[in-house]
């Protein structure tokens, strides 16, 4: 590991992990509210597997939001694929199906930018967290 990788300030780690729990949070009570208003298939463009996925968010992005408030490494490891993964399938969804672009979509640019958040602080954080 890079050694200044270690040195990571812990009020960093936990600045970090304080705004991708909120944001993760965020992303929760969305899908919460597209199952509990439109049910599984919450977008009728979308295929069915895609809506599952989206679905599923709303039990994964609270999960992961509470192992990084509770300083698990797991809710690091989890962000990385949920972002990952979302940043996929909405990008698919954009220009896949709805044949659109990312400066036509500021859902798209914000959850790019989540995405980068998560991913490029996620090795200087996950080192601090525990197993």
């Amino acid at each position: 590991m890079i050694a200044w990788m270690r040195r990571t300030p812990l009020w960093v780690v936990t600045v970090v992990c304080a705004i991708a729990a909120g944001l993760l949070l965020v992303g929760a009570v969305v899908h919460v509210t597209d199952l509990l208003h439109h049910g599984l298939q919450a977008y009728d463009w979308a295929p069915e597997w895609l809506n599952l996925y989206w679905s599923s968010l709303a039990f994964l992005d609270p999960l992961a939001a509470a192992l990084l408030i509770s300083g698990k490494r797991r809710g690091t490891d989890l962000a990385c694929v949920i972002v990952a993964t979302d940043l996929a399938a909405n990008w698919y969804a954009t220009y896949g199906i709805q044949s659109s672009s990312l400066a036509a979509q500021p859902g798209l640019q914000r959850l790019l930018a989540f995405t980068a958040l998560v991913l490029g602080t996620a090795p200087f954080v996950r080192r601090h967290l525990a197993a």
